[in-house]
């Protein structure tokens, strides 16, 4: 009866570390967290066939008590603030060469905008966007139609 308890103790406190480790370590669905299941539920059954009903029943609400009193610990503690990711980013792109651009600037395409691509505008290389979603050859003439934040829209100037 003693080695029953503890094959059941171990089992279930196995799978409830494998759960955890899914739940806060490992994303989406991996081996940890079918294991853990596999785990808690192989020691309920284990419970329910060597110990009796009585046992098999406190065994799975306590199972599920610990889980979630687990859970519950660890999202609290400061574990998780450890390992969690806390950098800021305080850089952003500099676009102060598309500040000189005004609509009605002629240059030529550098690559082919498909729709999106390279372009020279004013010996200034930016990246641009086909107006009206049309594909634009390499070295073909092109006009700045507007000025955006992070590109200019443009179209083929047709001679």
């Amino acid at each position: 009866m003693t080695f029953n308890l503890i094959i059941v103790a171990a089992l279930v406190v196995l799978g409830v570390v494998l759960l955890l480790v899914e739940f806060f370590l490992l994303p989406g669905i991996s081996i940890a967290g079918v294991g853990g299941a596999i785990f808690m539920v192989g020691g309920v059954i284990y419970s329910y066939i060597y110990l009796g009903s009585t046992a098999g029943n406190i065994t799975l609400a306590l199972s599920l008590l610990m889980l979630a009193l687990a859970f519950v610990w660890l999202l609290k503690s400061k574990t998780l603030q450890k390992i969690a990711l806390t950098a800021d980013i305080n850089e952003t792109v500099d676009n102060s060469e598309l500040r000189s651009l005004k609509p009605g600037d002629t240059g030529v395409a550098v690559s082919r905008l498909n729709p999106i691509g390279k372009v020279m505008v004013n010996d200034i290389t930016v990246e641009g966007k086909s107006f009206d979603g049309e594909f634009i050859d390499e070295d073909a003439k092109i006009e700045v139609v507007k000025v955006e934040t992070y590109n200019v829209l443009v179209k083929e100037i047709r001679s």
